[in-house]
């Protein structure tokens, strides 16, 4: 069986192929629109996936008055409005703007931050990451320099369970117990260690060093594994910065070995073999309940459920994750009240059952929504489901070979042929690709076992 995770060493940044982005970033946003086939699109960044239900009642009510009605969830915790009318753009920004979804309309594309959905709700983790994500933000939106950024630029804030820690970030920090931190940048083998109180305003100085040696040496890079630099020169050049702005740190080796399993991984020794983590399982974790949206789109009625679910708890807000689900903070609830609402939520047809084979199929928005791509890859995806959650490696359906959105990690990838069916091929790292040609996916099982040792 094909190990879910594979033990191999992240590359070094020196390992890092060789990147010129000569084109402009077009990375969509809230006040940048993307024209699709299904009408405008708009990217609304939400740090940490973290929803006051005002904001979430205010999402709903742009999809609803100026797109498709639904809303649909990224793999970094951001949301998407599709459909939108021509020229709405000024009236989008004003919706969002009156709400506190862009705090800082310079900066709005660069807000991109993934956090543990469930910090300081489980009982699990070294710390409760929400100040740093507060105080990370704040001193994201007053960077001058920050708003170089791409919009593809990545913060990953990990209370130390390790789940948004293996996301492939380009900045990392990660809670240790004892109050301290381990920044990392992108795949470098050394990690540097600084205190808690310093760690949201050390990403922040990292990403900006970043873009002063990308600068220096004349690189277009959006991302910090594209820079074409001798394995710790970028680490060196952040500690120096650090440094000089008064903030202590330490550089030590990277321990990669606790981003490879995620908790949900860890709980058994037989689930390393067979189970790649796709964020919180759903059901209940602890003071919150956790829901899968099935390729993270979400209808109006089914968001109005999430936001009602909610608001009826003391906390008064939501999370979305980086795997498509949400997270609903219940900490006044009892088991009574919880099996309630996830019953609302599954008859909403949200899932909530942890056994669902949903969590670990994915797909690309396909036509009709996009020009490239040469399928209904969501419908075939749903044909193929029952097969497809039994698989031992996560299954990711694309229209193209451009495979948008797909997980991070081993998996199999679905891709769409021009001259028609697709073409399975398994994505395990240290392993050489095992691939063959599926006409329809009624033979999906078939073409599984025929790539599957």
């Amino acid at each position: 069986m094909l190990a879910a995770m594979s033990t191999a060493p992240r590359p070094s940044s020196s390992q890092a192929t060789a990147v010129s982005r000569d084109a402009g970033d077009a990375c969509p946003g809230a006040l940048r629109l993307h024209e699709a086939d299904d009408g405008a699109l708009a990217r609304v960044r939400i740090p940490g996936g973290v929803l006051t239900v005002e904001q979430a009642v205010t999402l709903g009510e742009a999809a609803r008055r100026l797109g498709d009605g639904e809303l649909h969830l990224t793999s970094r915790g951001n949301v998407q409005l599709r459909g939108l009318r021509a020229g709405c753009g000024a009236e989008l920004a004003e919706l969002l703007g009156a709400a506190g979804l862009l705090p800082s309309p310079a900066h709005e594309r660069v807000r991109n931050v993934v956090a543990s959905p469930l910090s300081g709700l489980d009982g699990r983790g070294a710390r409760d990451v929400r100040p740093w994500l507060t105080d990370l933000d704040a001193a994201l939106c007053a960077s001058t320099a920050a708003v170089a950024l791409s919009g593809r630029f990545l913060f990953a804030l990990d209370d130390g369970r390790g789940d948004v820690a293996a996301l492939g970030a380009d900045v990392t920090v990660r809670a240790t117990d004892g109050d301290g931190a381990l920044l990392s940048l992108g795949a470098a083998r050394e990690s540097l260690r600084v205190s808690g109180a310093d760690a949201p305003r050390a990403a922040v100085l990292a990403a900006e060093v970043f873009l002063d040696v990308a600068r220096a040496r004349g690189a277009r890079v959006w991302r910090i594994d594209e820079l074409d630099v001798p394995a710790g020169e970028l680490t060196v050049a952040v500690a120096r910065g650090l440094t000089r702005s008064g903030i202590g740190c330490a550089r030590v080796e990277r321990d990669t070995a606790e981003e490879r399993h995620t908790p949900r991984e860890r709980d058994t020794a037989e689930e390393r073999d067979t189970v790649e983590a796709a964020g919180p399982p759903p059901g209940q974790a602890g003071s919150a309940l956790c829901v899968h949206v099935p390729f993270g789109r979400l209808t109006a009625a089914q968001w109005r459920e999430v936001t009602r679910a909610a608001a009826g708890f003391r906390s008064g807000g939501l999370r979305l994750t980086p795997w498509r689900g949400l997270v609903v903070p219940a900490p006044d609830a009892g088991p009574g009240r919880t099996a309630d609402v996830l019953a609302r939520l599954s008859a909403a047809g949200l899932v909530t059952d942890a056994g669902s084979p949903w969590p670990r199929v994915g797909a690309c928005t396909g036509r009709p929504g996009c020009a490239r791509s040469r399928a209904d890859v969501r419908a075939d995806a749903t044909r193929a489901l029952a097969t497809a959650g039994r698989a031992p490696l996560p299954v990711y359906w694309s229209g193209c070979e451009r495979r948008c959105g797909h997980p991070r990690g081993d998996r199999i990838d679905v891709v769409a042929e021009p001259g028609g069916g697709y073409r399975l091929t398994t994505a395990v790292r240290g392993q050489d690709p095992r691939g063959t040609s599926l006409d329809d996916p009624s033979g999906f099982a078939a073409a599984l076992a025929a790539i599957l040792p």
